[in-house]
């Protein structure tokens, strides 16, 4: 179980979405609210990339993609989040917590 509020994940799968849309970009594997969830887990939970990506059914490197992806559009919204998390995410990829 994840401790993140429902409208959090609603929040950040809905800027998702609106980036998907400015960039027209393709259909991906996993749906906005099922990426950001992905992501909140890897965050909140400090999971590794291998570990959502099998959790979620997708490959590692597409979890990091979702992972980058999302830092950045979040970091758009708060450019002093981008500093914090891309040195965490490059740090903590390679820890373990149990899913």
């Amino acid at each position: 179980m994840l401790d993140v509020p429902h409208e959090v994940v609603e929040h950040v799968s809905w800027l998702i979405h609106a980036r998907g849309c400015e960039l027209n970009s393709r259909r991906r594997k996993l749906g906005c609210f099922r990426q950001a969830l992905l992501v909140l887990v890897h965050l909140r939970k400090n999971e590794t990339l291998a570990q959502v990506a099998a959790g979620f059914g997708v490959s590692t490197a597409t979890a990091g993609r979702y992972v980058s992806e999302t830092l950045d559009i979040l970091a758009e919204r708060s450019p002093d989040l981008h500093e914090p998390c891309a040195s965490r995410h490059l740090k903590g990829s390679s820890s373990s917590t149990a899913l």
